[in-house]
């Protein structure tokens, strides 16, 4: 080895990675896909999410009240309601989006429900 020349022995490097995912799709109107979920100090309320879906769709979407420590309120896409009854599908989104979120939180969530139907005849 030259006098300039310095071997340095690794026997492991400690080194940092981020693994990046992206998920692109069209911008939809309006921006919310299946379930908006907002929180009680988030930027836009209920009433403002409102107006937005019932001018951008009307008639497609149900805005729920909450009475959550959370959350003020929940948008939900109707034809999911067809699938899974409110009383049935709600719980499960504010328990999931209770574990991510705070009150000044605004949670866009896209559902994948799939109905599974087994039946018996007689032959």
């Amino acid at each position: 080895m030259s006098t300039g020349e310095m071997s340095f022995s690794r026997p492991f490097e400690i080194g940092r990675k981020a693994e990046i995912s992206i998920r692109l799709s069209e911008f939809e109107i309006p921006p919310i896909q299946d379930v908006l979920v907002v929180g009680k100090k988030a930027p836009i309320g209920p009433e403002a999410v409102k107006r937005m879906v019932d001018a951008l769709s009307p008639e497609q979407y149900v805005v729920i009240r909450l009475e959550h420590d959370v959350f003020e309120a929940a948008v939900l896409k109707k034809s999911l309601l067809k699938f899974i009854p409110q009383d049935k599908l709600l719980p499960i989104i504010l328990k999931e989006c209770s574990a991510i979120a705070t009150e000044d939180s605004v949670i866009k969530a896209q559902l994948n429900i799939v109905v599974q139907v087994n039946k018996v005849v007689d032959l």
